[in-house]
């Protein structure tokens, strides 16, 4: 299958606690600023995700496989069926030299991945229904999750998740009909019926964004950490939300991951551009009396000196043109690989800890020294409360894929 992944796609793939089918509504003049209006009602989302209580809720039945966006043995599983091939755009001795990379499911991998996605529905009710569009869920799993069946084995239910509309609406200070607790029931029933039905004792690593990771974040704390169900957990991967930092580092106990071959810990970070921080109002990263804001760089973990690894959506610019990766060059696959671009470090002041990445730009060859993921404000200014939200997952790929591949080594030989 030949998934375009277009702009306003790849948008709601991205935008977790945030959302809409488009770029979210620039202030007016009756309107609070955006990062601050915005902010509140995403961390209130975020929040009500993360510690939703589903007592009472009947959740969605999980041994129906049309509920599994990606189950292994599924007929129309779409991590299965994405097409992942990538153009890479290298520059060696300043000259730029493209490839192309194909990409191949392991045959038998050691471990399992577990998926929650973000905000991405474009439903018009306040959750979801379990029904998976194209333009939504889909494009999201394709784009975020599925290169995650070259190191494991990968399964990700839907759910009834928040959608994009209630969001917006959210957002622009609208009563909605949205329950965070639907979302929670769904995926903790997800995760109970993968132990009891598809892991047989095999190591999983978890993985998510935003909203996604805001779920995943009432799951560690209700069914997993203190759990049985721990031992199991290679890593957690809750990406583009804040995770408050215990005394030690990490949440809940749960170590930050330090080197690729650590396992039970967990990576969680929010990024933003290096020469454009988090304001003072910005939703994500945010420390807190709960504690400062994880920040675990995927591009150390991984062993590359801070370098990402990034596979960016090949899709049209904010005006709509094509976007020029290298200078002459056509490029016709879904994704796009820019080594050597994009370094990341984390960074922090009184109020946020985050993971700012810089541009490693050489003027003086051919290939392209930026690239999108801002969310913009009417007047055409970055949106500092966003960040490179659209970028979490995408930007340092690589890097995650080769932490997860080492930390299935480890587990296996751990587990011999």
């Amino acid at each position: 299958m030949n998934l375009k992944v277009s702009g306003i796609a790849l948008l709601m793939a991205s935008l977790a606690a945030c959302g809409g089918s488009e770029e979210p509504a620039a202030p007016t003049a009756e309107a609070p600023p955006a990062a601050e209006s915005e902010g509140a009602n995403v961390e209130k989302i975020a929040t009500e995700a993360a510690e939703a209580d589903p007592t009472g809720i009947t959740p969605s039945d999980y041994s129906n496989e049309a509920n599994w966006l990606c189950l292994p043995g599924k007929e129309g599983d779409h991590c299965e069926t994405a097409d992942l091939t990538t153009t890479v755009v290298d520059v060696q001795d300043g000259e730029v030299v493209v490839s192309e990379e194909f990409y191949e499911a392991a045959a038998d991998p050691a471990i399992d991945c577990f998926y929650v996605y973000p905000t991405s529905s474009v439903d018009q009710t306040g959750n979801s229904d379990m029904i998976a569009d194209e333009a939504g869920e889909i494009v999201t799993v394709v784009g975020q999750f599925a290169r995650f069946g070259s190191v494991c084995k990968t399964y990700a239910p839907m759910y009834r998740s928040v959608t994009l509309k209630a969001l917006r609406a959210r957002m622009a200070g609208q009563q909605v009909d949205a329950d965070p607790a639907i979302a929670q029931a769904d995926v903790v029933a997800a995760w109970n019926y993968y132990l009891e039905n598809y892991n047989d004792g095999r190591g999983v690593v978890l993985v998510g964004h935003s909203q996604g990771s805001s779920v995943l974040q009432g799951v560690l704390a209700t069914e997993i950490i203190g759990k049985p169900s721990q031992d199991l957990i290679v890593s957690a991967m809750p990406t583009g939300i804040t995770y408050p930092a215990d005394e030690n580092g990490g949440f809940m106990g749960m170590p930050a991951c330090e080197n690729a071959s650590d396992t039970g810990c967990i990576i969680a970070y929010s990024s933003f551009r290096e020469d454009v921080p988090p304001s003072k109002d910005s939703f994500f990263g945010v420390n807190s009396s709960r504690g400062d804001a994880m920040c675990v760089n995927p591009a150390e973990v991984s062993g590359d000196d801070g370098m990402l690894i990034p596979y960016l959506a090949n899709e049209p610019d904010r005006a709509g043109n094509v976007t020029e990766f290298a200078k002459g060059v056509e490029i016709d696959t879904p994704f796009v690989k820019l080594p050597g671009l994009i370094s990341a470090e984390c960074v922090s002041n009184d109020t946020h800890n985050w993971l700012a990445y810089t541009t490693m730009a050489d003027p003086t060859d051919d290939r392209t020294d930026t690239y999108g993921g801002d969310i913009f404000n009417a007047d055409g200014s970055i949106n500092t409360g966003w960040g490179l939200h659209l970028l979490d997952m995408h930007a340092p790929m690589g890097n995650l894929l080769k932490i997860v591949e080492a930390q299935s080594a480890a587990w296996e030989a751990k587990s011999e």
